[in-house]
């Protein structure tokens, strides 16, 4: 059934094995052994977006390999509880796919700098066992599915868009992230462009009031309803999609086309992006016009305070990010995620360059 997506889950195996030998070039600010650490442990602990859980995970054992002497934590709780952490300086970095909001900037004790690591595709998936190929939806069905107005997967507007495709009589089971999340945010910031009632009546952020469905807790937590509940729909990062061998929708884009969530259509939203980013980072891809863009696509953030209160740990931070932006990125698409264009990178570079403590610069 779903034949391209199992073999590309495979085929994901079995380049992490092969990737797992490899060593990095990127980190050229910072040696094998951290300036002024006198070669003891450093522990950095970072909270937030569960999109890039997958990839930092990733980064973090191979790091861990190559700089013995620096141990980072990354949970998992999403974008609004990484926000919130950061905020209050409770760990070292925070994840998020969301842009944190001006006002949430002015009330942090020290300027909060946005260093965005990969681009990711927000996919529709769904559970339809009996369905074999892949269903194609629009932005207003997709909104109006969410707002609780179409109600089987046999509705008319969704058998208009699939003619040929047997669609079962199936109620559809809406579910959504119960906690604060970037995804959210990204999907809610795509419907609330292409839906004036969604925007009206719902909005975007990191949580909102839903007006139909059941909650779920994490990517993980959203992907395992989705799995276990025939006829649900939900919204995941592709990287959870492809390795849970789930379904996922082609979207109708701002060009009228059907595309699938993938790296190069989420590149192709981001394409020009670069030129138009603010100094600050915080810009948002949805509905990026474009015959090949997909449509829900966006940046994932790391959250880090521009002046550190420990030299030692602030000065491992920025080397970490500095590789995680060079050698981390030949690792992102192997996890369904696109790498930062060079233009991106390079606008990334100046950020970290310009971190301190006590007013010195850490790289």
């Amino acid at each position: 059934m779903f034949r391209k997506v199992f073999s590309l889950a495979g085929f994901l195996f079995l380049v992490l094995l092969l990737a797992a030998g490899c060593g990095g070039s990127g980190d050229k600010p910072a040696g094998s052994q951290l300036p002024g650490t006198g070669g003891k442990t450093v522990l950095l602990n970072g909270a937030g977006a569960s999109f890039p859980y997958p990839l930092y995970s990733r980064w973090i054992d191979e790091y861990g390999r190559l700089h013995k002497n620096v141990k980072i934590n990354y949970q998992s709780i999403g974008s609004g509880g990484g926000i919130e952490q950061i905020s209050k300086k409770v760990i070292d970095f925070g994840g998020s796919d969301a842009p944190m909001r001006d006002d949430k900037l002015k009330e942090a004790p020290g300027e909060i700098m946005h260093i965005p690591t990969v681009l990711g595709a927000v996919s529709i998936t769904y559970n339809l066992p009996d369905v074999k190929e892949h269903v194609k939806l629009s932005p207003g069905v997709l909104a109006d599915i969410y707002l609780g107005k179409i109600k089987k997967w046999n509705d008319p507007r969704i058998t208009a868009l699939n003619p040929g495709l047997k669609l079962p009589g199936q109620n559809i089971v809406v579910v959504h992230r119960s906690d604060g999340s970037g995804t959210t945010n990204i999907f809610t910031d795509y419907l609330s462009r292409v839906s004036p009632e969604w925007k009206s009546k719902v909005g975007s952020g990191t949580s909102v009031n839903w007006p139909v469905g059941v909650g779920a807790k994490g990517s993980e937590g959203l992907s395992r309803q989705v799995q276990t509940t025939v006829g649900a729909i939900g919204y995941v990062e592709l990287s959870y999609t492809l390795l849970n061998n789930l379904p996922y929708a082609l979207m109708q884009n701002s060009a009228g086309k059907f595309v699938p969530p993938s790296l190069e259509t989420t590149t192709a939203a981001a394409a020009g992006a670069a030129a138009s980013m603010p100094d600050d980072l915080r810009v948002s891809i949805v509905n990026a016009p474009g015959e090949n863009a997909y449509p829900i696509a966006g940046y994932t953030y790391i959250l880090v305070y521009k002046e550190q209160d420990d030299p030692e740990k602030g000065r491992a931070l920025a080397q970490f990010l500095w590789w995680a932006v060079h050698d981390g990125e030949k690792m992102a698409s192997a996890l369904a995620y696109a790498p930062l264009p060079p233009e991106v990178v390079a606008k990334v570079e100046s950020k970290l360059k310009s971190m301190t403590a006590g007013g010195k610069p850490l790289l």
